[in-house]
Formats: C-alpha cells, sequence, structure tokens
C-alpha cells in the first residue's frame, strides 16, 4: 500500500523589498512520502524569494518534465524554472532551452559544496542559469517553523531572508554562485 502525502496549508505573507512585491499567498504544499521536511521547507522558501502571482509549485519529485516551482506566461511558455538541491547538469541545460530564466536552490552543506565544484563549469555556459545556496544550518533552524496549518511572513530585503512567525525569526542570507551564467566571486 502506498503512503499518502501528508498537506500543509500555509498563509504566506511576502513583504520583498529588493522586488517591490508584496503579496499574501495561500499555499497547499503536499509532502510527496519520499520527501523531507527540509526539502518542503526549501519549496517554500523558494516561493517566498521568487514569490509572484504567477508561481506555481509542480510535480516535481513525481514527474521528471516539472520542475519543483514554475512560472508560466498566460500563453503557457514558462518564464522561471526552478529547481532543488543538487539536479543533473543535463536537466538544467535541457531547462534552459525550455524556460527564460532557471534558478537552482541549492541546500544540503558539503553535498551542495560537492555538486558546484563538480558542475561550476559546465554550467557557466548556461547563460540564463542562477545558482543560490542555503546555509545548512540556516536551513535547520527554519525547518522548526514548519506546522500543518502555518502563518508566516516572509520578508526580504538586501538579499536576506526572514522567516517569520508569531514567535520565532529565522534569518537566511542565500548564497549566490551564479547569476546569469556568470560565477560570482565568493
Amino acid at each position: 500500500m502506498a503512503a499518502n502525502a501528508t498537506i500543509y496549508k500555509v498563509e504566506l505573507q511576502v513583504t520583498d523589498l529588493d522586488r517591490h512585491y508584496y503579496a499574501s499567498h495561500a499555499l497547499t504544499l503536499a509532502q510527496h512520502p519520499s520527501e523531507t521536511e527540509t526539502r518542503l521547507l526549501v519549496r517554500l522558501l523558494a516561493f517566498a524569494l521568487h514569490a509572484d502571482e504567477r508561481l506555481e509549485f509542480g510535480r516535481g519529485l513525481s514527474d521528471e518534465d516539472e520542475p519543483a516551482l514554475w512560472r508560466r506566461d498566460y500563453t503557457g511558455d514558462i518564464l522561471q524554472w526552478i529547481e532543488l538541491g543538487q539536479p543533473d547538469e543535463a536537466r538544467l541545460r535541457k531547462a534552459s532551452g525550455r524556460a527564460a530564466q532557471v534558478v537552482v536552490v541549492g541546500y544540503g552543506g558539503q553535498a551542495a559544496e560537492a555538486w558546484w565544484k563538480r558542475n561550476a563549469g559546465a554550467l557557466s555556459r548556461l547563460r540564463n542559469l542562477t545558482v543560490m545556496e542555503l546555509d545548512d544550518a540556516a536551513v535547520a533552524d527554519a525547518v522548526a517553523l514548519l506546522e500543518r496549518g502555518m502563518r508566516v511572513t516572509a520578508m526580504i530585503q538586501d538579499g536576506e531572508l526572514q522567516l517569520m512567525d508569531t514567535t520565532r525569526t529565522v534569518t537566511l542570507r542565500p548564497r549566490l554562485r551564479m547569476v546569469d551564467g556568470a560565477v560570482q566571486p565568493d
């Protein structure tokens, strides 16, 4: 018997001072039985960092032709393709041909570092690719905010994300590894 997905209802208030985007989103996140709470939270963080009225969760784990998140225009063209973790370089090349912008939100500490070192050269040929990495300790702190029904605020300013519920605040500063195919200095 297959296990069912765990459903999380999230009321996310986004205040993105960097992009001048301010909106409230009622989200339903289905945690695939093989998905960890960490990956689920990273999906939520990726949504907050790239929030838009047209951004939606893809089938990700259950459909290889869809990303974790994507934003399409009204004609169905893919404006933004967002992957999580350490995706295969060939998958990113394919996504780069299908979408105007491709973003990788990496996490996983040493595994993310090893993935970057192994793939940085090949990925630099993808001119529409941005790679960011989330700090492992900050992600672990943010996982503590997860609840099946939650209300959180994401405030983004000067590249820093503060995720807040009524009693706690977790601060994350994504490390930009690559922006539009250009490797960023450390």
